[in-house]
């Protein structure tokens, strides 16, 4: 009979032969834990019926978002699939449907605003250069200075989304405030990071960036939701709007697909310029008597 630990270690040592992303490897982990411990058969018996069983839980009781859900539901399924070997019937275990809400954009001048308040030299570089590249809070941790190519204006992004490296553009003004915190802190990482840990241990964590980006954006009146990967959602849109093919952002973005990258034609704003067709009729004068002075 598999116990639930020899279970477990031997689901990580699957993830580890996939080379699972991180966060990925970690979540898997957690919420295939959890669907243990709430099973009381063994592992041997488990089937769809107590999967759907332990995901209505979620929905019913423990009142997880859909997104959530999805995640318990993607781990169980690896689990079964690849560390038991065993097929299930996934048409009895439907994935939740996720309402897809657009993410709220920042001008330029609000992220301006923010990245202005930083208290200090080196917060201001990390998030110019994050705004500027389009990178997300993992590629901008684990920067190193080899990667800022001032030459080229670009900077290479090692092992960003799907473990691609790719190549992303480099902002005059973040090469200046990076130049500026070089002068000032000297970073002394042993593996060449630009943003080192503690002690110049490792690389800063992204929690790290998120208290930098929460401390700046506190001093303004910005009410908007804020996180880094919005600066990357800006990073694309506002690239968009200023006339870059979708191409260009796709790549650096590190989009596996053109269709990812579609999204930011919902977010950028596409009716800048354009006349609407209702506009070259002719309308009744009586409407003219009626709008005046009136401002919706």
């Amino acid at each position: 009979m598999l116990i639930k630990q020899q279970a477990l270690q031997r689901m990580k040592a699957d993830m580890q032969l996939r080379g699972l992303a991180r966060n990925t490897f970690e979540s898997y982990l957690i919420h295939t834990r959890i669907f243990l411990e709430q099973c009381k058969r063994p592992i041997e018996e488990l089937d769809e019926i107590d999967v759907r069983q332990f995901l209505g839980r979620l929905i019913i009781e423990k009142k997880l978002a859909p997104g959530t859900v999805n995640s318990y539901s993607a781990a169980i399924r690896f689990f079964f699939a690849v560390t038991l070997n065993r097929t299930m019937n996934y048409l009895q275990i439907p994935r939740v449907k996720v309402s897809k809400k657009l993410p709220e954009i920042l001008t330029i001048e609000e992220i301006a605003s923010i990245v202005g308040c930083c208290d200090n030299i080196k917060h201001n570089a990390m998030l110019l250069i994050a705004y500027g590249s389009g990178l997300r809070a993992n590629e901008l941790a684990s920067l190193k200075v080899r990667d800022i190519d001032s030459d080229s204006m670009r900077v290479f992004v090692r092992g960003g989304k799907g473990k691609k490296d790719r190549y992303t553009i480099l902002s005059e003004n973040a090469l200046l405030a990076l130049r500026a915190y070089w002068l000032k802190y000297r970073p002394k990482s042993p593996e060449g990071y630009l943003f080192p840990g503690l002690k110049n241990i490792g690389h800063i964590t992204d929690a790290t960036i998120s208290d930098a980006l929460e401390k700046a954006l506190s001093k303004t009146s910005i009410t908007k939701k804020v996180t880094l990967h919005i600066f990357w959602h800006c990073f694309a849109t506002h690239l968009l709007e200023a006339g870059y093919s979708l191409f260009q952002i796709k790549e650096m973005l590190g989009h596996a697909s053109l269709s990812s990258t579609t999204v930011y034609l919902h977010l950028a704003n596409t009716t800048s310029g354009v006349t609407s067709p209702a506009d070259k009729m002719k309308i009744p004068e009586k409407f003219e008597d009626y709008t005046l002075g009136v401002k919706l």
